[in-house]
């Protein structure tokens, strides 16, 4: 699991790693049952207190997308989600995947221009023929 953490960010980091890791849920990289890292060894790994990490984990855990068993660690509980289909669901899904990107290009220190292109190159890559 590789994740990045700006702790001079606009988005408080334990948003970011929130953020990261829902979204490698719903995209499947992060499966059911996948055990995250322990709240002490990622925070060592990403340089930031454990209550940071504890934070980004509760709040997963109350999202339902993991669950939290102690000495068993925490694991990816919720499958990717099934396309939507209502236009409503869909533009709100949308519009909450493009605020992740632009937190990991703006964390990566990445031109709009060039995060854009990638963009394209991945929808161009993912269209099945």
């Amino acid at each position: 699991m590789i994740v990045r953490v700006d702790p001079d960010g606009a988005v408080p980091p334990y948003e970011q790693l929130r953020s990261q890791i829902a979204t490698m849920i719903a995209s499947g990289q992060l499966e059911v049952g996948h055990r995250l890292p322990p709240i002490r060894q990622l925070a060592a790994d990403l340089q930031l207190a454990p209550g940071t990490v504890a934070r980004a984990y509760r709040e997963l855990e109350a999202a339902g997308q993991v669950n939290s068993d102690g000495r068993r660690g925490t694991r990816v509980t919720t499958p990717p989600a099934p396309p939507a289909t209502d236009a409503a669901v869909v533009e709100e899904q949308l519009e909450k995947a493009a605020r992740s990107f632009a937190t990991a290009v703006h964390q990566l220190g990445v031109d709009p221009e060039r995060a854009v292109s990638a963009v394209h190159r991945a929808l161009g890559a993912s269209v099945p023929l």
